[in-house]
């Protein structure tokens, strides 16, 4: 009876464990039964292999994708945003006025964008857990394995030359090594113009319908010269069809689905609500800057983008963990999993304890919580100074000994950071630091060593007037000098931004001791037990939550019940202008010249925008939508507001992927931005 107890318990949580178009999966086990269940599609090694070369990660927090054989790479117009605001001036402003390069010799380097191909992927599962087995408790265990994973990167990078790195998959169940072709020459190709590519603005952000040209498009460079991409994706102008079944191929950040329910309420409790105070004290401070002169606002255009961006994903996290339903979903989901563990004699002696483990250290973490968002100063310049200083002081230290960060196998990828000519704005930074520290003072008091330390009796406002007016460290080759010049140049500086970080570095430093003392230590102990366990109990038939590496997702363009209609699967652009009609041109949705103008040249039935039942999560932003012959039908940029709960549950009624059609771009770029020539690339002609 016992036997047949744990089988149908097994076999129950099998059936619930993944629905239908649920998942963002490695390529080193894609869903290749689910899928020909369902769609009677079956993926290939080749088709896979394929879209994999053809698809990228950009180090600025996205996806992209190859769409012609001469390094061509497609993402958002918001994922190349960054770079477009650090190569932008008072006189050329790319972010608003939009940027094509006609000719080779027109397109912009990008100062600090990293491109990552994902090469080849390695189990290292066994290697890792066989370096743990003699540790003597959790902390040595948690030694044991950083030093085993900073061996297995270097070894890789000397022997490949390929950017490695280790990546945690199923809570520790599973490591793998990811071995990237790694890119670094990034020139800007075509943008639109800003009230193209995100019209709406905030208001219409995370929702559907939606009528953005959220296109950008980079091209890729090796020694000077464009690389060769012959695995890149062929442009398909007609688009995705309803009802038809496609695929996004990128880099999802992080989900939480298979947290405990106790980190789950831990982040309800108390992380979210501190984030979003500090997210949203960032928002007011950027905005009353932004309207104090027509320069400031351009200067801080990209940070309110990304603030008020963050504010409304994490408010719809912190709104779904209060939802009881999703949170008791998650409860029952978890006694499940524990019963199926607690039935089997041995696996309840191997992982039965994991549970509570977790539970212990997640009430140590939040007592300690204030001090991880209200020990900042919100500046680019601290942030700089701050790496500076662990950096000369790390890599003095064996390799496996590092913090995170500063292993011998990631020290090109963080000097190619530090080095960045991208501009620091002065004024910025002062709004900055003192907009922080005032909620600093405010949330941990005038007592607090950090706030003792950083104030030294001045005022929020003062203290950031005396770091940045007689700081050096906008310059580049200050940075430089100061890292070539190693730990006695560091102790010499009378920078200020150096002097108060070498005060800071002891509190950050016993910080981070304690958290992996304390927290990350057990976490990973009784994460792997976890892990174990859900494959003692699933197999293979889950999907591990994302971790900002490639991913495969399937479904099919597909619209959905809202607001008591029905939200369509496609828009046009007959859409776009009666939105913008709607609201009398005002706010948000205004119209360029270029739209007002061109309105007569475009074919307004052809689909801008599209929502898919894939499963996404922050990341997969310039994603490639592909259709079963792998070609490009649409450009992932948003999910509805029914997805913002998609860190933690999936929902395959009203969860939905929102993209730009192939059919708007080849529309667009050929009738409103004479970029024919552009166009005949992709198209192959």
């Amino acid at each position: 009876m016992r036997i047949l107890t744990n089988l149908l318990i097994c076999g129950a949580l099998f059936a619930a464990a993944v629905s239908a178009d649920e998942g963002m999966w490695t390529f080193d086990h894609p869903p290749i039964k689910l899928i020909q269940e369902k769609y009677h599609f079956t993926l290939t090694q080749p088709w896979l292999d394929h879209v994999r070369l053809a698809s990228a990660r950009l180090n600025d927090g996205g996806s992209g994708s190859f769409v012609s054989p001469h390094g061509l790479l497609l993402t958002n117009h918001h994922v190349a945003r960054g770079q477009l605001q650090k190569n932008s001036t008072s006189e050329h402003d790319y972010i608003k006025n939009g940027f094509y390069a006609a000719t080779p010799d027109q397109e912009i380097k990008s100062p600090d964008l990293e491109v990552d191909v994902l090469i080849s992927t390695e189990d290292m599962t066994d290697r890792i857990q066989a370096a743990v087995k003699g540790a003597k408790n959790s902390d040595d265990e948690f030694a044991l394995r950083r030093k085993a994973i900073a061996e297995i990167e270097k070894e890789s990078q000397q022997k490949t030359g390929l950017r490695s790195d280790v990546v945690t998959l199923y809570q520790g169940g599973e490591y793998w090594l990811y071995r990237y072709k790694k890119y670094t020459d990034v020139r800007i190709v075509f943008a639109p113009e800003e009230q193209a590519a995100f019209f709406g603005g905030d208001p219409d952000n995370f929702t559907y319908p939606r009528y953005d040209l959220d296109m950008a498009l980079f091209r890729v460079y090796e020694n000077g010269k464009p690389i060769d991409t012959p695995n890149y994706l062929k442009w398909n102008p007609k688009g995705a069809a309803d009802e038809e079944l496609v695929f996004v191929s990128g880099n999802p950040g992080s989900t939480q689905r298979n947290d405990t329910v106790a980190e789950l309420e831990t982040e309800r409790d108390a992380i979210l609500p501190n984030l979003l105070k500090m997210l949203g004290s960032r928002l007011a401070v950027e905005r009353k800057y932004s309207a104090s002169s027509p320069e400031h606002a351009r200067q801080s255009t990209t940070e309110i983008l990304e603030l008020e961006n963050s504010v409304k994903a994490l408010g719809g996290d912190y709104q779904g963990l209060n939802d009881k339903h999703v949170m008791d979903t998650k409860r029952a989901d978890e006694e499940k999993f524990k019963a199926a563990v607690m039935a089997n004699p041995q696996w309840k002696a191997a992982y039965g304890s994991a549970w509570d483990e977790i539970a212990a250290v997640e009430k140590k973490q939040a007592s300690r919580v204030k001090e991880r968002y209200f020990h900042s100063t919100d500046s680019q310049l601290s942030r700089l100074a701050e790496t500076v200083v662990e950096y000369v002081a790390e890599i003095k230290k064996p390799d496996g000994q590092r913090l995170p960060g500063y292993h011998d196998a990631q020290l090109d990828s963080l000097r190619f950071e530090l080095f960045s000519p991208a501009p620091v704005y002065r004024d910025m930074e002062i709004a900055q630091i003192a907009g922080a520290l005032e909620l600093d003072l405010q949330e941990v008091g005038p007592a607090d060593p950090f706030i003792k330390t950083i104030l030294g009796g001045k005022s929020p406002r003062e203290a950031a007037m005396a770091l940045v007016s007689g700081t050096h460290l906008d310059d580049p080759a200050v940075r430089k000098q100061l890292i070539e010049g190693g730990q006695s140049a560091v102790d010499a500086s009378t920078d200020p931004e150096i002097v108060l970080a070498r005060k800071l570095d002891p509190m950050r430093r016993e910080f981070v001791k304690w958290m992996e003392d304390n927290v990350q230590s057990v976490d990973q102990r009784a994460g792997e037990a976890l892990g174990k366990a859900r494959f003692a109990v699933y197999g293979r038939s889950t999907y591990p939550d994302a971790t900002f590496t490639l991913r495969l997702s399937y479904g099919q363009v597909k619209g959905y019940p809202m607001n008591g209609t029905k939200a369509p699967a496609k828009t046009t652009f007959y859409g776009l202008y009666d939105r913008a009609n709607s609201f009398d041109f005002q706010g948000p949705f205004w119209l360029s010249s270029r739209y007002l103008e061109g309105r007569a040249k475009l074919d307004l039935s052809t689909p801008l925008n599209f929502v898919t039942t894939n499963d996404i999560i922050g990341g997969n932003s310039g994603s490639p939508v592909i259709n079963r012959d792998g070609e490009i039908v649409g450009l992932v940029f948003d999910g509805n507001i029914e997805s913002l709960v998609g860190d933690y549950v999936y929902d395959i009624e009203t969860n939905r992927t929102v993209a730009v059609h192939t059919g708007a771009m080849t529309e667009a770029l050929r009738k409103l931005y004479g970029a024919q020539k552009l166009l005949d690339e992709m198209l192959g002609n």
